[in-house]
């Protein structure tokens, strides 16, 4: 299911221009084989620049043009690496006996993946074209008006046929199936600006005032229907089988914004701003928010009483700053209104009629406003020697509050939908450094040492929905039981592990008889030698879902990056090496291969379980058949360290001296050979402990699920060899 795959990319462009013009076209290809079986991407992309002046270049006008399209084959979700994993490797792929020629397993509700990858035929079209015009006039000296229209089209057509199969007790498609969907994106955007910029001896005046307005179209389309031959590429068939379903969203947004800049002998330096905000997503009332912002800055280096230290510092910048911003995306463009659906069963009469009653899903509440994120910073910018060494530090605190996430309902209400809600205050604190070395030795050998870190402590401050837990739950795990496995909540970092504690395993009948609570009581009184030891968190003399805590964040509390490269007599190379520290991540294909909640195929650490015969390991006593909480889900048996430091890439090449190429009319010409992903040092099990904000393709994630593994697709690694070109 997996294999190396091909990547070709080429890029082409030119560049030219006169007095009073310039102009650049730039084209790309791009061809990019999956590893993952009957899987690509396939690219195209058109850039094109122009900019023209009048009148002594009092005026300015410039347009920028981008069109990109691509197609893909194949696609995979949360469960396609499950999948491949879990079926058991004794199954035949191919087995003549079975109608549709694939081998099956009646044991496991599990499809043959390799059977599902032929089977399913997905592709997907996506258009998409960016298109900026701008004016721009001089009125008089220092004072500029500009005027910019952008526009921004998107539109994506995807295809799904599944061909009829039999794979046994995961299911039989007697007849083909075809679903197809279309979605557009359309949006405008008109921007005014006044610019105002003098210098008065010493002093330096910036002024900005402007109004912006946007306004977003989204259109989505989806068809389906059954028994559709494969060579027939429109949606035809039965029209009693088809099935069709559209939606429509508008979102308008405007704004008001101002910005003023002073700067004394560029010495003291100021910054104040301020921008209004109206989104449609909110009723009247709260649609607008306010957000001012401020800076100082210091340039020490230029005051004369450091002038005896001018030889050593090129730059001492001390600075400090407030700043408010305010975020209203969601999913929805309608959060306050009431999501309805069809699909209640209900009676009249004598009969029962089903999916006929619409009914609400969910209702954000009518004060739904804007998120807004106050961030408070200062920060210290030092260059010394000439420009060898640069050094920056930052100390920040971000406050964020009226969160808009995606709330469940209480099942008290009926309603069964997440609406966006102002869900509480969540803290973010830390520092941020970096130091850069960049010298040389002799005449031919140039190299620089980069290295960046930076801390966070994340901490919800307080909540205002969850209900009477004032606490919300996160994922949990497919038909796992006990409450969320991610929770958001005060006083913790968000989206934290909230899972019962192992303490290793029962070594002895002695230690399960011992293990009591404050009454005498066995708190794992069903245990046998071999099983897992949980932890009585509350104390109450048994284990259950109220001994569920905080066991982790998923949230890394430090990340670092080091870059280190050079050149000599005309190589290049260039290195960059990334990293974090201090997150978890639940490996939930590890809980399926080696619980033993699952049937299929196992991973060879169940070999070294606990047995009679070999009790020196850590792993439990394996066992399907009886009761025992080994299989439980909710626990730090599957939370593992996230830590991990990476090779992401390697640069070298080599650039032919001018003199050579110069005959055959190339200004330059360079060959170059890169890696990337070539080292990951981590104590992860799975795959990648670089799961980002989506822990696995095609899962549409939210902050209650991160570090969550449910099959994550494999980071490639990735050699490249290429040709840079100039003429």
């Amino acid at each position: 299911m997996l294999n190396t795959a091909m990547v070709y990319k080429a890029n082409v462009g030119v560049t030219g221009g006169s007095k009073n013009a310039s102009f650049s076209a730039s084209g790309g290809y791009l061809n990019k084989d999956g590893i993952m079986r009957n899987s690509s991407h396939e690219s195209y992309n058109i850039r094109l620049k122009s900019d023209f002046s009048f009148l002594n270049n009092r005026v300015t006008i410039g347009e920028s043009l981008i069109l990109r399209l691509a197609k893909g084959i194949g696609g995979m979700d949360q469960d396609t690496m499950n999948g491949i994993l879990r079926f058991p490797t004794v199954v035949p792929v191919f087995d003549p006996s079975n109608a549709t020629g694939w081998g099956t397993s009646a044991d496991i509700n599990l499809p043959n993946p390799y059977a599902l990858s032929e089977v399913n035929d997905i592709s997907s079209e996506n258009t998409q074209i960016f298109l900026n015009a701008y004016i721009q006039a001089e009125i008089i000296n220092g004072l500029k008006y500009k005027l910019n229209l952008g526009l921004r089209r998107n539109h994506t057509k995807n295809r799904n046929y599944m061909d009829s199969y039999d794979l046994g007790t995961y299911g039989i498609n007697e007849e083909p199936d075809l679903s197809e969907n279309f979605s557009s994106f359309d949006s405008w955007v008109l921007e005014n600006t006044v610019n105002y910029d003098r210098t008065f001896g010493k002093h330096t005046i910036s002024a900005m005032a402007g109004y912006s307005a946007q306004k977003d179209y989204v259109y989505n389309l989806n068809g389906s229907n059954s028994d559709i031959p494969k060579f027939i590429d429109t949606m035809t068939g039965n029209v009693t089988t088809m099935k069709s379903s559209s939606s429509r969203g508008e979102l308008a947004l405007v704004s008001l914004f101002g910005r003023v800049m002073y700067s004394y002998d560029d010495r003291y330096l100021f910054s104040a701003s301020i921008r209004r905000d109206g989104s449609s997503r909110f009723e009247d009332g709260h649609r607008f928010g306010s957000y001012p912002s401020v800076s100082v800055g210091w340039n020490i280096n230029r005051e004369k009483f450091f002038r005896p230290l001018e030889n050593i510092f090129d730059q001492l910048k001390l600075r400090m700053s407030y700043g408010k911003l305010g975020n209203q995306e969601m999913v929805s463009y309608y959060p306050t209104q009431s999501i309805v659906s069809d699909g209640m069963n209900y009676l009249q009469g004598n009969t029962i009629w089903f999916g006929k009653l619409p009914y609400v899903q969910a209702k954000s509440p009518i004060n739904l406003s804007w998120e807004n994120t106050e961030t408070y910073n200062i920060g210290l910018d030092v260059m010394l020697l000439n420009g060898k060494l640069a050094l920056t530090a930052d100390a920040y605190i971000k406050n964020t509050n009226n969160v808009l996430l995606p709330v469940p309902e209480p099942s008290s209400t009926g309603l069964s939908g997440m609406p966006d809600k102002n869900a509480g205050q969540v803290q973010n604190k830390g520092i941020e450094l970096s130091a850069t070395w960049r010298s040389s030795i002799g005449d031919k050998v140039n190299y620089y040492i980069g290295a960046n870190m930076s801390t966070a402590n994340n901490k919800v401050t307080k909540i205002t929905a969850g209900g009477r837990y004032m606490s919300i739950s996160g994922y949990s795990a497919h038909g796992a039981g006990g409450r969320g496995i991610n929770m958001f909540k005060n006083g913790h970092s968000m989206s934290y592990f909230n899972l019962i504690e192992t303490d290793g395993i029962f070594r002895s009948m002695e230690e399960i008889e011992n293990y009591k609570g404050r009454n005498g009581e066995l708190i794992q009184p069903g245990a046998q030698v071999g099983d897992v030891r949980y932890k009585d968190w509350n104390g109450d003399g048994k284990i259950d879902t109220n001994d569920q805590h905080d066991v982790g964040s998923p949230l890394p509390n430090f990340n670092f990056g080091l870059r280190l490269g050079g050149d000599w007599n005309n190589f290049d190379l260039n290195i960059f090496i990334d990293g974090v520290a201090g997150n978890k991540i639940y490996n939930y294909p590890r809980y399926c291969l080696e619980s033993g909640a699952f049937n299929g195929n196992l991973s060879t650490n169940v070999a070294n379980s606990w047995r009679p015969d070999n009790t020196n390991t850590d792993m439990p006593r394996f066992s399907k058949s009886d009761g025992t909480d080994n299989k439980l889900a909710y626990t730090d048996r599957w939370l593992e360290d996230g830590s991990y430091v990476r090779l992401k890439t390697i640069d070298l090449g080599y650039t032919f001296p001018k003199q050579w190429v110069q005959k055959a009319m190339i200004q330059n010409l360079r060959l170059y050979v890169s890696m990337e992903n070539l080292l990951t040092l981590t104590k992860y099990k799975g795959y990648t402990p670089d799961l980002g904000e989506s822990s696995a393709t095609g899962v549409s994630y939210n902050v209650f699920s991160r570090g969550i593994d449910q099959g994550r697709y494999p980071i490639p690694r990735t050699f490249s060899f290429g040709i840079q070109l100039a003429l």
